[in-house]
């Protein structure tokens, strides 16, 4: 069984902080790039509903079959 000395324990906590603060900057990362897709795919579904309301629909004459 191994035993840690102070310093040791010490340098696992620091260490284990480090992880932590690490974690919680790309969880930041993470929350501004998903609120860019958001974004992004709200501008693209608008500009998708305002493509299809400038449409032109024709109407197509179909021949009588024969």
């Amino acid at each position: 069984m191994r035993r840690y000395t102070k310093a040791d324990l010490e340098q696992i906590v620091y260490t284990q902080l480090q992880n932590l603060d690490a974690i919680h900057d790309l969880l930041r990362i993470m929350k501004v790039q998903n609120e860019l897709l958001e974004n992004a795919n709200k501008k693209l579904s608008d500009e998708i509903s305002e493509f299809k309301d400038k449409q032109v629909r024709y109407n197509v004459e179909r021949r009588p079959k024969s």
